[in-house]
């Protein structure tokens, strides 16, 4: 398992410099912005969807089939994915949410007459949020390449995306004709109460039900 982890982090190495970028840039937009909770979405959707690449990897090299000569078990391999898209995902929100603390208090030093509040609350909630976003695009897409391949999953899952956003905008669009009002204090009340705990809750239950799909999968792949 760790030779598997170690072996995409080692195909990974090439993206240090796009990850330095993404870093600088998040750093200088939240300098000169008063909407400063982004950073924990943006980077770790970056480093999600970069730890899928490890895919592209493996499908040019057909390191799978070498993989399995070894004495290595297929839910080794699929695990160890789902080991590092997981670890990836709270990696990406925790730097997210460090930056954004380190930056704010730089500018605060910087700028005294012009003070950010930064509402940490709000900062901890969208990390969870955007750890949820990634989660859910990295358990659609998973399944999706050890079913279709790389290059056809990642059409796939644009297309369940995008099948997904039609389903909830149509949705919307029924309730408003129908004359269906949602009480949105509610909702806001809510989340802001048990919000933490039903984003950790949806993104166990997503990874759960994607790494037995995928796993289900790989299991029947002949090589």
């Amino acid at each position: 398992m760790k030779g598997l982890i170690k072996k995409d982090l080692l195909n990974l190495a090439s993206y240090k410099t796009s990850l330095f970028i993404v870093i600088i840039f998040c750093s200088i937009a939240i300098a000169w912005t008063t909407s400063v909770t982004f950073a924990p979405i943006v980077i770790s959707t970056i480093i999600g969807m970069i730890v899928l690449s490890t895919f592209n990897y493996d499908e040019i090299s057909k390191s799978d089939k070498y993989i399995l000569s070894l004495p290595v078990t297929r839910k080794d391999v699929v695990l160890s994915k789902y080991i590092l898209a997981v670890v990836s995902t709270v990696i990406g929100a925790v730097l997210g949410v460090i930056l954004t603390i380190i930056i704010v208090q730089i500018m605060n030093m910087v700028r005294s007459s012009e003070l950010i509040n930064l509402n940490y609350e709000s900062l901890l909630s969208t990390a969870f949020g955007g750890m949820f976003g990634i989660a859910l695009i990295q358990s659609i897409q998973i399944p999706s390449i050890y079913k279709w391949g790389a290059e056809k999953g990642r059409i796939q899952m644009f297309v369940l995306i995008f099948l997904l956003i039609l389903l909830i905008l149509g949705a919307s669009f029924l309730f408003t004709k129908i004359g269906f009002n949602i009480d949105m204090s509610s909702i806001e009340s809510f989340l802001n109460k048990f919000g933490i705990l039903l984003f950790v809750g949806l993104i166990i239950i997503m990874y759960s039900i994607s790494y037995k799909i995928s796993y289900k999968i790989f299991s029947h792949k002949d090589y």
